[in-house]
């Protein structure tokens, strides 16, 4: 004290300076040390140890991510089946027990009425591992919501959040310069999810499969797909749902005998979308091959995938994770306008009797948040995913924990690091096909070649379509289901041959629409063989084609004056269906004259 001047009860007033913005640049001959180890045993520099395009580090992480909103049960649209399945009762019935039930027949009692669908007798009985999304919203908000509380409304869902909290209300400094417990994720304790977002997915022909694993038969190399479907309710489970599969679209990849590498953004990926649209379908998940013959000259295949190794890889739940990310499920019970994802993952893979099997997974809510987060990454071992370290900067990675039985058989808990079981990420659905199958595209599968085969000679040109209608004998086989292929109408889209018209078309008239664009370019294609086809017009080239197509009386029409676009019909009515074909007639004289000049 003395040393200061200082005396008993004097003032002592601090006060500070920011250091200069050169001081925190660290100097040039420092080098930083790596954050980890590749496979191959090189270090990965803290330059290159980023995150996914779709993973969100605490540093950078999206505000809209975060955030809650106001009012979701009014601003949130939700999928049509969620709508469809919240106003349905949703309670199972039960008949009268003979022995235990004691009154008349139009009486009822605790052993005869309905239980909820989340009742957990009913479910052990039917064997159903998982609660369905909606049996879970409503388990959910009777724990939650209370009407004899008599209290406000609360959003019963949250999605978990394993980052740091921005802009934190007690006024520190942002991490890593400071964190406090309001603005620090809670220690993670990983459990199996009790319920699933989509119950079953339903192939709606067995071709589809036949056909896309049709391309490892003849390569030896796996192939990836995007699902394109719709949802339904699924009976079987109560609440339940169902992604019915119409369609695989093979994007663009490279193939290998024991992988395939995707880009996440493929040309083509938005036309796609759109011809999906149209014909009401959207994506609904992705398939993949893991197929390996075992040599025996039987047929059969390698079973990789089994309880003593692994069903879903680290790698492939991580890709899991950021699809399941990309596609969220919106939602008006959550508090953050979202919840979960209805994005499916199947595999395709030899089954314990040397079969080809099909496998359904999702992965679990903490999955994608831990992905997102950048908690977790793939291990060398695919039955085990990585717990990351923290680095200091952009990566806050909390406690993570895990439950177990031990060798003695007690249930006890353990710490995650450095690594843990995939399996408690994991949600598996059923899957099949219908009885009697009714796809959406009655074309035969196959017969128009798949997309991006060009490596096995497979290749789609204008020859596969005048081959698949039928034009060179002049009659469409088929009829006009000719053209329902969706590999097909997604050609043509990319061809330029579907015109943008300005209005939505039911399956049937997008279908009659294509085939009558098609037979535009006929001319095209017989210009080679005669020039006579030009001299003439190709009038009765045309006629034919057209008229076996079913559009009788086409050039009873006289001259009018040529629609430049198409106005919304209704195909009920004799008078548009008559104007359509006016239509159709001006602009095949119109675009023959045009390829003649």
């Amino acid at each position: 004290m003395t040393d200061v001047a200082a005396r008993h009860g004097d003032l002592l007033f601090l006060s500070y300076t920011e250091a200069a913005e050169t001081s925190k640049i660290p100097s040039s001959s420092t080098t930083p040390a790596a954050t980890s180890i590749r496979l191959n045993g090189q270090p990965v520099k803290p330059s290159e140890d980023v995150s996914h395009k779709y993973t969100t580090t605490t540093a950078d992480s999206a505000a809209h991510d975060v955030e809650k909103v106001s009012d979701p049960w009014e601003s949130v649209e939700q999928d049509s089946i969620d709508e469809e399945l919240e106003k349905l009762d949703g309670k199972i019935p039960r008949s009268r027990d003979q022995r235990m039930c004691k009154h008349g027949p139009k009486g009822m009692c605790d052993y005869c009425m309905p239980v909820e669908p989340y009742d957990a007798t009913y479910l052990a009985e039917k064997k159903i591992k998982h609660l369905s999304f909606h049996a879970y919203l409503r388990k959910t908000n009777t724990l939650t919501n209370r009407p004899e509380l008599k209290s406000s409304y609360m959003p019963p869902l949250s999605e978990p959040n394993y980052r740091i909290r921005k802009n934190c209300p007690t006024g520190h400094a942002p991490w890593p310069e400071g964190i406090c417990s309001k603005c620090q994720p809670s220690a993670i304790t990983l459990q199996p999810q009790t319920f699933r977002m989509v119950d079953h997915v339903e192939f709606s022909d067995p071709a589809l499969i036949n056909n896309f694993i049709d391309f490892w038969r003849r390569s030896g190399c796996q192939r990836i797909g995007y699902l394109y479907g719709r949802y339904a309710p699924y009976p079987e489970v109560p609440l339940g749902i169902k992604a019915v599969v119409e369609a695989i679209y093979e994007p663009p990849q490279v193939c290998e005998p024991d992988g395939v590498t995707l880009s996440s953004l493929w040309e083509g990926e938005k036309k796609v979308d759109e011809v999906a649209a149209l014909c009401g379908l959207r994506k609904v998940g992705v398939i993949f091959t893991d197929l390996l013959d075992d040599a025996s000259g039987a047929g059969t295949v390698v079973c990789k995938r089994h309880i003593d190794s692994y069903y879903l890889s680290s790698l492939e739940i991580v890709f899991a994770a950021r699809l399941q990310a990309q596609y969220p499920n919106p939602s008006k019970w959550s508090e953050t306008g979202r919840f979960g994802s209805k994005f499916v993952t199947c595999v395709v893979s030899g089954n314990e009797d040397g079969g080809i099997d099909v496998a359904a997974y999702q992965v679990s809510n903490s999955a994608v948040e831990m992905v997102r987060a950048d908690i977790i990454e793939p291990c060398a071992e695919p039955g085990k995913m990585l717990v990351r370290e923290e680095d200091g900067k952009s990566r806050y990675v909390p406690e993570v924990f895990f439950r177990h039985k031990n060798e003695y058989g007690v249930n006890v808990q353990e710490n995650a690091k450095p690594a843990f079981p995939v399996e408690y990420l994991l949600v598996t659905l059923t899957h099949g096909f219908p009885t009697s199958a009714n796809p959406m595209f009655k074309a035969p599968t196959g017969k128009f070649p798949v997309e991006n085969r060009e490596v096995i000679g497979v290749g789609q040109d204008h020859t596969a379509v005048a081959e698949q209608l039928g034009v060179k004998s002049g009659s469409p086989e088929g009829g006009i289901t000719a053209v329902s292929d969706f590999h097909m109408l997604v050609f043509l889209k990319n061809w330029g041959i579907l015109e943008e018209v300005g209005v939505s078309l039911h399956l049937s008239f997008l279908t009659l629409l294509l085939l009558i664009s098609w037979n535009l370019l006929v001319l095209t294609e017989r210009r080679g063989a005669s020039s006579a086809s030009c001299n003439d017009g190709g009038s009765t080239n045309w006629g034919q084609v057209i008229a076996n197509s079913g559009l009788a009386d086409i050039n009873d029409y006289p001259e009018g004056e040529r629609w430049v676009t198409l106005p919304a019909f209704d195909f009920s009515k004799a008078a548009h269906r008559r104007q359509w074909r006016q239509w159709v007639r001006l602009e095949t004289r119109r675009k023959e004259v045009d390829r003649c000049n």
